[in-house]
């Protein structure tokens, strides 16, 4: 997983927010046709729409039909939206962002957390929490990051400070396990005071609670992640594929 390459769109679509931000393609100014991009990066028309796509979703440009695309700002929004198909995109948000480790310490579980982390009262996981930002320091967190890892893998390394590698795969490569399988529920929530003040945020504010579960190859329990977005800073899309053989498949989603 850890060598799963980029979609194509990804590739383009980062090749033209560098150029945006070099100044290639002026604030203001109209980007070259759909059809001129394809040419330039020998790609399809559904490739290119796609990373064009990335970037009104980032706020970096506007599409008006007859008119063209037009760069709107230099700067991504602050507001942050996951577009995710598979695990190896679950990697790729991690990259683009950065989680700001503020604690970690061990806890024991409670009563509350038992069902939650799957596990019995008295067990002891090692706790982390953080703050997870896009590369702009002077956007809004994107959100409170809360991190349980099972005791089997406690003893982790490398988690301080600032990281963009994904904790599963610190501890793919410290214990030899391979995630299989990621769970993800999302719930809506109220900012607490604590998480309001750490995100910059208001009180009771709207919130996304996102909770993904980590499963190695036998299906067992490996790490919790519950992170919890301000609901004007994130959105979450999903795509469905279907199954030609008579039934309806999911294809994948957004989040970290």
């Amino acid at each position: 997983m850890s060598g799963s390459p980029q979609p194509r769109y990804r590739q383009v679509a980062q090749t033209l927010i560098n150029e945006i931000q070099a100044g290639t393609y002026p604030v203001g100014d109209l980007m070259p046709t759909e059809m001129v991009l394809c040419e330039q990066f020998g790609a399809s028309r559904f490739t290119v729409r796609q990373a064009i796509k990335q970037l009104v979703e980032l706020g970096l440009v506007n599409r008006q039909a007859g008119v063209g695309t037009k760069v709107l700002g230099r700067e991504p929004k602050s507001n942050y939206r996951q577009v995710m198909q598979g695990i190896s995109d679950l990697r790729q948000y991690t990259a683009d962002t950065e989680l700001e480790i503020h604690d970690q310490r061990m806890v024991t579980v409670r009563e509350d957390l038992c069902s939650t982390l799957e596990a019995s009262e008295g067990e002891s996981w090692l706790r982390i929490e953080g703050i997870r930002r896009v590369d702009d320091r002077r956007a809004p967190p994107i959100c409170l990051t809360e991190i349980y890892i099972h005791p089997a893998f406690r003893a982790v390394r490398d988690l301080g400070g600032r990281s963009t590698v994904p904790i599963y795969v610190r501890i793919e490569e410290q214990f030899g396990e391979q995630v299989g399988e990621i769970q993800q529920q999302i719930k809506a929530a109220a900012l607490t005071k604590r998480i309001a003040e750490l995100l910059g945020a208001r009180p009771g504010a709207p919130a996304l609670i996102v909770n993904r579960s980590y499963r190695n190859q036998r299906g067992e329990l490996i790490e919790v992640a519950l992170s919890t977005h301000p609901a004007d800073r994130f959105s979450y899309s999903q795509t469905f594929l279907r199954d030609w053989r008579g039934t309806a498949a999911e294809g994948s989603g957004n989040g970290r």
